[in-house]
């Protein structure tokens, strides 16, 4: 049984982060139609309780696989990626193992590219201010998935680490005709920003609503634990909240877990799912000075879409390494 392997080479190289906001958009619409299967992701706490090993299966349409990820957030200090992995797709007839693919890559890929699907859809049409929390992977992939739905006339970034923002954007600026700004606080970065990107590895709040201008879109992306949150409570409760499945975010989410125990908000404060945007079943902003926040958790089910993807333009275009790894019956 022949299975192709792909490289965060091959993956960026045919899934660019603004094509796969389409596959993105797809695939959260399966999600909210009920046409993909997706259990909560498990999560193996390793010694310390910093540290994570998790799986995350799913279906999509006729495609099945698989995400198995290592999540270590001090690797921003050294020369590994804080997410490692490797996505999975198998064959639905026969369950044949089609594909293996760089993890770290569709991850970063995928995640931006919803965050564009969710600024595309949520944010003012005018939006061109826009700040980025966080200086680490997420950064470059976000930059771009912002700029492929809006006109980006100002930028600017803050990191705990101020070295790491600086080469950030003096690495991500010129060749995007881009001057980024580095701030020195994370008010500085989002005062009267339009479109606020949360990046960071935080498990306290980065991002207070007292910092923020009327009519600004937030996508909150890095927090993905219940008991971890990049936003204050009363970010939430002042936001038009849309997520991208209310079951993950009432089971994972400290974003959102955190000021409902304070009683701030109810589950009745998601509105929808982004895939229920794309069908057109509700509205998303309904006025200019109204705040909009997505919060993104990363569900199975974009991985298995985006490798799926990139299987068949890599197969249409002759790329990666088809390896022999058995399945087949002598």
């Amino acid at each position: 049984m022949a299975t192709l392997l792909l490289t965060d080479r091959d993956i960026n190289e045919l899934m660019p982060v603004a094509d796969c906001i389409d596959v993105m958009a797809d695939a959260l619409r399966a999600v909210s139609d009920g046409n993909a299967q997706l259990p909560l992701r498990t999560i193996l706490r390793l010694p310390g309780g910093r540290n994570a090993f998790g799986s995350m299966p799913a279906a999509v349409g006729d495609s099945i696989g698989a995400k198995v990820i290592t999540v270590f957030p001090g690797n921003a200090d050294t020369r590994y990626d804080s997410h490692i992995g490797v996505v999975l797709l198998f064959g639905a007839e026969h369950g044949e193992l089609l594909a293996i693919a760089d993890g770290s890559s569709i991850t970063a890929i995928r995640t931006s590219a919803v965050s564009g699907l969710a600024t595309k859809l949520l944010a003012r049409p005018d939006a061109d201010d826009l700040s980025i929390l966080g200086a680490g992977v997420l950064a470059t992939p976000h930059l771009d998935a912002i700029r492929a739905v809006r006109r980006v006339r100002r930028m600017r970034v803050w990191s705990r680490s101020g070295t790491r923002a600086q080469e950030w954007a003096a690495k991500a600026g010129p060749p995007r005709g881009l001057s980024i700004e580095v701030c020195e606080s994370a008010q500085a970065a989002v005062s009267g920003a339009d479109i606020v990107c949360t990046l960071t590895a935080s498990r306290t709040p980065v991002l207070e609503s007292a910092w923020l201008a009327p009519g600004v879109h937030i996508n909150a992306v890095g927090a993905s634990l219940a008991q971890a949150r990049e936003l204050d409570s009363e970010t939430v409760v002042q936001s038009r909240l849309f997520v991208d499945r209310r079951e993950s975010t009432l089971a994972e989410s400290g974003d959102f877990l955190i000021p409902k125990s304070e009683g701030r908000i109810t589950d009745g404060h998601i509105l929808a799912e982004l895939g229920d945007l794309v069908a057109g079943r509700v509205a998303g902003r309904t006025g200019a000075a109204e705040r909009t926040l997505f919060k993104s958790l990363g569900l199975a089910v974009e991985d298995v879409a985006s490798l799926r993807y990139l299987h068949a333009r890599a197969t249409a275009l002759g790329r990666g390494t088809m390896v022999e790894l058995g399945g087949l019956r002598h």
